[in-house]
């Protein structure tokens, strides 16, 4: 008998339930930054992402998904078998049950962005 919530299936194995994804709240970068800025810390993150572990095609698609609209990143998620733990896909588990953290800057923009001029 295992601790409640240790796994990232619970009470929810066996059932082909998939938490609806909902774009991110609203967030703040604690310096303002560009787009450029913000592009590059996206860059960064999934450059690295894999190497934290997990499967590098899980990575991919959670890249695609963050990058697409909510109905779209919905169906990616769903047809690579991705177990979404928080809907705005801060974190996610692949049916082996590694875990995948993204944050919130490769999901949305922050509300002090600065605009490129």
């Amino acid at each position: 008998m295992g601790c409640a919530g240790s796994t990232p299936m619970g009470a929810e194995a066996g059932k082909n339930t998939t938490k609806k994804i909902r774009k991110p709240k609203p967030w703040k970068h604690p310096q303002p930054i560009t787009m450029v800025q913000l592009s590059k810390m996206r860059e960064e993150f999934w450059d690295t992402a894999p190497h934290y572990g997990g499967r590098k095609e899980i990575w991919d698609a959670l890249r695609v998904a963050a990058e697409s609209e909510v109905s779209l990143a919905q169906a990616i998620v769903e047809s690579a078998g991705i177990i979404v733990s928080n809907t705005d896909l801060t974190l996610c588990y692949d049916e082996r049950g590694a875990k995948y953290e993204l944050p919130k800057y490769v999901l949305s923009e922050p509300t002090n962005l600065i605009q490129d001029s």
